[in-house]
């Protein structure tokens, strides 16, 4: 008897989409042959509450490793919202849940982030068979170390910083760089390492203006004619810590300065400085084009231990790669007073690992 197996995008895009789509289909192909059959849900769970999906053929898979965004579409359909019936009086999970049997799938998988795999552990409550894939940019899904589509982040957003740096230096300019993450820093830290930022502000360590222009001051007494601010755009001041979400939102619209602090930051270093500021926001640009060799690989990894969980009818879980860390402690940054945690990723690499043998703990924590 055939599988049918449904395949969905949720939430933002990111590269690495289409190369774990790939990696599902190539591997269910492989394993299954003509068992299988794979359906493509469209422009994420709103595809699957108003019943938009098609077949799709080993066709459909071809020349799309490299390719930038998602096949399927995508849509944000926040997770607080699903129980929730609307004007159009719409149940969405009684809807997902009718275009799951007319579709007739045996398992759904669904590539996301967070509020994607709330959604998927919601349909997983309701009797459905799912497996989820982490996607995002933040790298910040629990229980995996690394997700598909940072690094290729990483690199777009470290490429940002290595041209500011010229620009910056030729103008005698202090640049504000706002990069993603919400809620989380990983992108902004590594990005910011990697492209030598001499001051990284992240949302889990609010940061003290004053101690960021004395260290712009300090480099400028040194000799440096310029600095380099990597912002993540959830970074909040020592003041905002001590505050709800909505109260320093709302001073910050009060203020003027948007919903991020990069602008408030940007002004406050040129007044107390003297120094000439600037503010630079790569915005979506993070998140678009092709995915890295490194997010290639990962994403052909994931996809392909999701066909073997698909294969060995275990579902209800996500995939996820566990990567042995090491942790160090860095308490100056190129003379910047800023403390932050870094963890140093040592890659093992060897051929079992690059067949997603080094996923294998999901089973075995399954079996626990």
């Amino acid at each position: 008897m055939k599988k049918r197996v449904g395949i969905l995008t949720s939430g933002g895009d990111c590269p690495g989409l289409n190369a774990t789509i790939r990696g599902v289909a190539k591997a269910l192909y492989a394993r299954m042959g003509d068992n299988v059959e794979i359906v493509g849900i469209l422009n994420g769970y709103s595809g699957l509450i108003n019943g938009d999906y098609k077949e799709m053929c080993e066709d459909d898979f071809r020349g799309i490793l490299t390719l930038g965004g998602t096949i399927l579409g995508t849509k944000r359909t926040p997770f607080k919202m699903m129980r929730v019936v609307e004007d159009d009086n719409i149940d969405k999970v009684a809807a997902m849940k009718k275009t799951y049997k007319e579709a007739k799938l045996d398992c759904l998988l669904c590539l996301g982030g967070n509020g994607t795999h709330k959604t998927a552990n919601l349909l997983s409550q309701e009797g459905l068979n799912i497996i989820g894939l982490p996607k995002t940019i933040d790298n910040d899904i629990y229980g995996t170390d690394v997700t598909f589509g940072f690094h290729t982040a990483v690199d777009i957003a470290t490429d940002v910083i290595d041209r500011i740096h010229t620009t910056a230096g030729s103008h005698s300019r202090v640049m504000c760089i706002e990069i993603m993450g919400n809620k989380a820093g990983w992108l902004t830290l590594y990005s910011g390492i990697a492209g030598g930022a001499d001051i990284i502000l992240l949302p889990e360590q609010p940061y003290d203006i004053d101690r960021v222009c004395s260290a712009v001051e300090r480099r400028a007494k040194k000799g440096s004619n310029f600095s380099i601010i990597a912002v993540a755009e959830g970074a909040i001041n020592c003041e905002e810590a001590g505050m709800k979400r909505k109260e320093w939102m709302a001073k910050r619209a009060e203020a003027g300065f948007g919903t991020t602090a990069t602008n408030r930051i940007a002004q406050a270093v040129q007044k107390k400085t003297g120094m000439e500021t600037r503010v630079c926001i790569p915005g979506h640009m993070q998140r678009g084009g092709s995915p890295s060799a490194y997010d290639r690989v990962l994403a052909t990894q994931f996809g392909s231990y999701a066909a073997k969980l698909v294969g060995t009818n275990l579902n209800a879980l996500s995939a996820a790669m566990k990567i042995p860390l090491s942790v160090n402690y860095v308490g100056v940054l190129s003379g910047c007073v800023l403390m932050i945690i870094f963890y140093v990723l040592r890659l093992w690499i060897d051929v079992e690992k690059l067949r997603g043998r080094n996923m294998d703990y999901v089973e075995e924590e399954l079996s626990r």
